[in-house]
């Protein structure tokens, strides 16, 4: 019989469930349903949202590569990560986590924007932003797919079978009293807690097995154009938000806060490389007057208090750009 490491943590049933593979090069990570219906249940676990980057982890051998959601490699822009991991003592794995950046002691979306879009590993390094790689879930160990077995059963499995050390963290949980943990994070500043089934079995999409409690209201949003600068701000004025229904693009809003010169001014760039002359929204209803358009790729993270009646954001902030998510998948939550 194969004396896999992993056989030491599974019951007789459990041995069944998992089948001997090689290691796939790329996976669609699973993903967590929004939530506003809030609830304990021994059936759950709950762990920390974190307010980061999702990053699946390949380790073959010596090889170690980061991978964002939609497949495209990290390591350029995370190189002290792959430092750390390197050294450490674990099989062939694939590890499901998120890297951040901590400020004030709360995981910063924000913060870690500095890293967002460098292919240069030496300009990585001197942004000087220590950034964390926190694993909640293991995939793939020493040749076997572990997708078929109990949430549970995959997270001993990880906290036993990799080593973890310095910024290269397990994400610990805790059972059942998920209102009461929902109400502490957000009294944290955390931005919530993910609720998962603990039997839930790990699927390549999103599902209900998996949710979001959330303490603010945060949504993923197209960029379809922007607004020309007023007074003394520089690059532009005011960015012009969707999300797609139905393969179109609906119109949200705009923001224009939550920016500092450094955001703007990268924003600004990418805006510039996207120029485009049709408006991309079908129900833009505001003046174009000094609004131009570009071809609608962009995604951002928003923070909001509200959806209005008409679908709009209401006192929208800008967070950051996201990389890991293709514009075409974002609706509205």
């Amino acid at each position: 019989m194969d004396k896999s490491v992993i056989f030491h943590y599974l019951s007789a049933s459990e041995k069944d469930l998992i089948k001997k593979k090689p290691m796939p090069s790329s996976i669609q990570p699973m993903l967590g349903q929004l939530t506003h219906d809030y609830f304990s249940d021994p059936d759950w676990i709950f762990e920390d949202k974190l307010d980061g980057e999702r990053c699946l982890l390949f380790r073959q051998a010596n090889k170690v590569s980061l991978k964002s959601r939609n497949d495209k490699s990290l390591n350029a822009s995370y190189p002290d990560v792959v430092d750390i991991i390197k050294p450490l003592s674990m099989p062939n794995v694939i590890l499901d986590g998120e890297l951040v950046a901590f400020k004030n002691g709360i995981t910063n979306f924000s913060k870690l924007q500095a890293r967002f879009g460098l292919t240069d590993s030496q300009k990585a390094r001197e942004t000087k932003v220590a950034v964390y790689y926190y694993v909640f879930d293991i995939i793939y160990c020493d040749g076997y797919d572990l997708t078929h077995l109990p949430l549970l059963t995959r997270k001993k499995i990880l906290k036993h079978v990799v080593e973890f050390k310095g910024r290269f963290r397990y994400v610990s949980h805790r059972k059942a009293k998920g209102e009461l943990y929902h109400k502490k994070a957000c009294e944290k500043g955390l931005e919530g807690v993910m609720a998962k089934r603990a039997s839930s079995v790990y699927v390549y999409k999103r599902s209900p097995n998996w949710l979001k409690f959330k303490c603010r209201n945060e949504q993923e949003l197209v960029i379809g154009g922007y607004t020309a600068p007023g007074g003394a701000r520089m690059h532009f004025g005011a960015l012009l938000l969707g999300y797609y229904d139905k393969n179109k693009l609906h119109y949200a809003g705009k923001v224009g806060t939550g920016f500092d010169e450094i955001t703007l001014e990268m924003v600004s760039k990418e805006l510039k490389k996207r120029f485009s002359k049709e408006n991309p929204f079908i129900n833009y209803d505001e003046s174009t007057s000094g609004v131009y358009w570009i071809k609608p790729t962009l995604v951002c993270e928003i923070a909001f208090t509200e959806w209005t009646k008409a679908n709009k954001l209401r006192h929208p902030s800008f967070l950051g750009l996201r990389r890991d998510k293709s514009a075409k998948d974002v609706t509205k939550e």
